[in-house]
């Protein structure tokens, strides 16, 4: 059975993580990123069902207690959560999934029994450039920046329960080290660079 592969991308805010995987999904085929549900309000240009299922905290609750999300968390006094259902539905049809979630999401899957993935960590690379980049985002407000910097330094610390470690020092260079890392996965489980089964069948004599 071609069953697709399962990628856990986690970063400090501020470390370009979305913008990467944009940049990474337009060079992969058979690829799909897992749209999370978040209690968070939407960014300017963020689109409901696009960026994030955007919920409120009485209907997140709800899902949470029926079982819904493979995993949960807190994070920034905002909830986020991934659908199950849908994880193993596009897993079972043969195609990959990236999940774009924080650093103790990524712990309680590596903690769940069955649940196979490829860890990868992304950083910035100097603690003043993540600084900068979250000043110059302009979206938060100094509080903010400072409650998302505090975490960073807690995440940072988790960095070696990571199987890769990405350095986005340019867009275009940490998408390409992702693209690699998502061949070399697909290799692994006797794949194509696109996605499809190999056939060996030929191959032997």
């Amino acid at each position: 059975m071609n069953r697709g592969s399962l990628f856990i991308i986690s970063a400090p805010s501020g470390t370009g993580k979305s913008t990467i995987m944009k940049e990474t999904m337009a060079l992969v085929s058979g690829i799909s990123f897992s749209i999370s549900h978040t209690t968070r309000k939407p960014r300017q240009g963020e689109v409901d069902g696009v960026d994030y299922h955007f919920v409120d905290r009485d209907t997140f609750c709800m899902m949470r207690d029926k079982g819904a999300f493979l995993v949960h968390a807190e994070v920034h006094e905002n909830f986020y959560g991934t659908s199950k259902e849908t994880i193993e539905k596009f897993l079972d049809q043969g195609q990959d999934i990236i999940l774009d979630i924080d650093v103790q999401g990524a712990h309680q899957i590596r903690e769940s029994a069955g649940v196979s993935a490829s860890f990868i960590f992304i950083v910035p690379p100097s603690w003043e450039e993540l600084q900068r980049r979250l000043t110059d985002r302009g979206t938060d407000s100094a509080e903010t920046i400072a409650l998302r910097l505090g975490n960073a330094q807690r995440e940072m610390a988790s960095v070696d329960q990571f199987d890769y470690v990405i350095v986005n020092d340019e867009v275009a260079r940490a998408a390409d080290t992702l693209r690699a890392i998502i061949i070399a996965r697909r290799s692994a489980s006797r794949r194509l660079a696109t996605g499809e089964l190999l056939s060996l069948s030929g191959l032997r004599s």
